[in-house]
Formats: C-alpha cells, structure tokens, sequence
C-alpha cells in the first residue's frame, strides 16, 4: 500500500517499516520455515515470487504491510542495515468489501532473541493516524490458528475478543471494536511510538 510507503513507526523494542525489497531476501529466507508455514497458513515461494509479492503489497490498496525491526540493533550504530534487524511482520488487510471499516490484522514474529513484550508496539498501525484516520477503520480482526496459544495471548492481552471458531480452518477470529474508551486505551499503551518520516530502503537511525 503506497499510503504507508513514507511512515516509520519508532518504538522503544521495535521499529515499524514500509516492506521493501531490501527485505525480501530475509522474509524469503524465514517463510522456509515448515513451522512458519503452519502458523502462518503459508504456502513456500521462490525468491521471484517472493519479490513479485512485495511489490504486489506495495501497489494493493487493500494490503498495509510493516516490517518489524529489533529498535536496539537498529540504533546500535550508523549505517546498521534493516536487513541484519528485521524480526517479522504486521499486515493489515482491508479485504471485507462489505465492511470498509474493518481490518484483518496480521502479526508475525520470526526472529526475536530477547524476551517478550513487544506487543503493544505492534498496535501503533491501528492507533496511529495511519489506521484510525486514514484508513477510517473502527474494528480489527485477527484470524490465529487453535493452535498457535501464544499469538492468541497476544491479541488477547491487547482486548481483543473471540467471537468466532473455524473447525474448518482450524481458527479462532479474535476482534477488537475501536470505542472511544478503546481508543483512548490504545494511544497511551502506544504513547511512546513516534511516526517519522520513511526514506525507501535508507531509513536512518535516531
């Protein structure tokens, strides 16, 4: 999506990305994972595909894609490649034609080394401007497989709710309803996540 393509999402654990093609060749390198398939419900892609995909995500208007880099090794030093600090993904999916202020949300963490807790930093799509204003979205939905427990935690300890179960698909449909009560909770779990200024694939440390 071009609407995210100049914004850059600073938290205190994670730094929120537009996806380039700088990164295709890590998120190509992950998606090979049998396990990240699973969770991710993923089917494994050459690397042509894989970079015909990013810029397919680039161009949709229904697809908001971040990358997800560790803030600490981003910061530790000038010249420090996205590359060498990404650890997974956040997508929004604007698919519900039906619906257009709902959003799928997507979240995915590949690699990440030092604990937890960087959950709320995650949400700043949904309570920055970015997801709130401009895409005029009031509900969000995550769609999580039974039996991935800790990212249905996640989305939990964030507020959302269950209201669906797939024994199709095997997934739980969790939502979160953006009440002004909700909002206001957002904005302070994400009060310390700044927008800045993205430049394509050169974005520099603080």
């Amino acid at each position: 999506m071009r609407l995210n393509q100049n914004t850059l999402l600073l938290g205190k654990k994670v730094v929120l990305v537009p996806y380039t093609s700088e990164h295709v060749p890590r998120y190509h390198e992950w998606m090979k994972s049998e396990e990240l398939q699973r969770l991710t419900a993923s089917e494994p892609l050459s690397l042509e595909q894989e970079y015909a995909m990013q810029r397919s995500w680039r161009e949709d208007a229904d697809k908001c894609t971040f990358i997800v880099l560790d803030a600490e090794k981003w910061q530790a030093q000038p010249g420090t490649t996205e590359e060498s600090c990404m650890v997974g993904d956040v997508n929004l999916f604007l698919t519900d034609l039906e619906d257009p202020t709902l959003g799928e949300i997507e979240v995915m963490i590949a690699a990440w080394d030092r604990g937890v807790g960087v959950g709320t930093s995650l949400l700043a799509p949904l309570s920055s401007p970015l997801g709130v204003t401009r895409l005029d979205l009031t509900k969000f939905e995550a769609k999580i497989g039974q039996g991935n427990e800790p990212s249905i935690r996640m989305f939990q300890k964030l507020h959302f709710e269950q209201v669906a179960v797939s024994s199709v698909f095997q997934e739980v449909t969790l939502r979160l309803t953006i009440s002004e009560s909700e909002h206001e909770w957002l904005l302070e779990q994400t009060s310390h996540v700044e927008e800045k200024p993205y430049r394509d694939g050169s974005a520099e440390p603080c």
